[in-house]
């Protein structure tokens, strides 16, 4: 039954190059295949299927997230290869861009270069 099914995600892309690009290079996942429909990436175990579309209009929230054990160095790697964290006015994040939560996990966002909002996020026990 799909209890004991692996689970699989999707997001969107215009710009395939781009997109290639910064979740094969910036991001470090491992490319599994790339035809007319859409790139595969190794997450981890996980399929990431990233669909190619004509249109596509980003959500304003979270579309994908990765659970980390240190925020902080994931962040500097991250930037190093030129990805911007996310500010957002009304939420109190510190210089790196971290929100703690109420119970005290950190998170911190960024978007891929078609706009979808993804996410670091690291637990204060592992979940």
């Amino acid at each position: 039954m799909i209890d004991q099914s692996r689970i699989m995600t999707f997001l969107a892309a215009k710009d395939h190059e781009r997109a290639r690009d910064f979740y094969e290079k910036t991001l470090g996942l491992k490319l599994l295949s790339d035809d007319l429909f859409a790139m595969v990436f190794d997450a981890d175990g996980t399929m990431l299927r990233v669909q190619k579309v004509k249109d596509f209009t980003p959500q304003p929230f979270t579309a994908l997230g990765w659970q980390v054990n240190d925020i902080a160095s994931s962040i500097d790697r991250l930037s190093e290869k030129g990805v911007v964290f996310a500010r957002y006015a009304w939420m109190d994040q510190d210089e790196r861009g971290i929100w703690t939560t109420p119970d005290g996990a950190k998170v911190a966002w960024f978007n891929d270069p078609d706009g979808n909002v993804l996410s670091l996020t690291q637990f204060l026990t592992a979940c």
